[in-house]
């Protein structure tokens, strides 16, 4: 067989793995969809962050589950959420336009709002600014007594 047919092979299986990976993250979007509200929510994995800084923002999904906000990554297989937030342990802290090359990386006009978390460490949320009215309305909804109105 010449070598110009092992390329062709090559290309063509290249080809369909390739088909079949954006098939599978299509799939998999669609099944976390039915499993809540979703919405594109970039998160700051970085602890130590620095306004305008883009190191450390991965683009996702936020998905509601009931008092957790569960985050998963994009560019994932995986059917689990790669972080969880329960709605008592989130405090925001403040909000504000990306700076810097941080604009870059979040979406065309998101807001980054900055979060503090009942352990103290601080989480950074890249998100639209009607994904954020969700997330103060879903922080502020809790049953009676539970007291997590953490919104400031």
């Amino acid at each position: 067989m010449p070598i110009w047919l092992w390329v062709l092979d090559s290309l063509g299986v290249l080809l369909l793995l390739g088909i079949l990976a954006v098939l599978g993250l299509g799939a998999r979007r669609r099944l976390l969809a039915r499993g809540g509200v979703t919405f594109d929510l970039s998160v700051n994995r970085r602890q130590e962050h620095e306004p305008g800084d883009a190191r450390g923002w991965t683009l996702g999904i936020g998905r509601y589950n009931g008092h957790e906000l569960q985050w998963f990554r994009t560019f994932s297989f995986s059917p689990r959420p790669a972080q969880t937030f329960q709605r008592g342990h989130v405090e925001v802290a403040g909000r504000r336009k990306p700076e810097g090359s941080e604009s870059y990386a979040l979406h065309a006009g998101n807001v980054v709002v900055e979060t503090r978390m009942s352990d103290g460490t601080t989480q950074s949320f890249g998100l639209s600014p009607q994904a954020l009215t969700g997330l103060l309305a879903w922080l502020e909804s809790s049953p009676p007594g539970r007291e997590v109105n953490n919104v400031i």
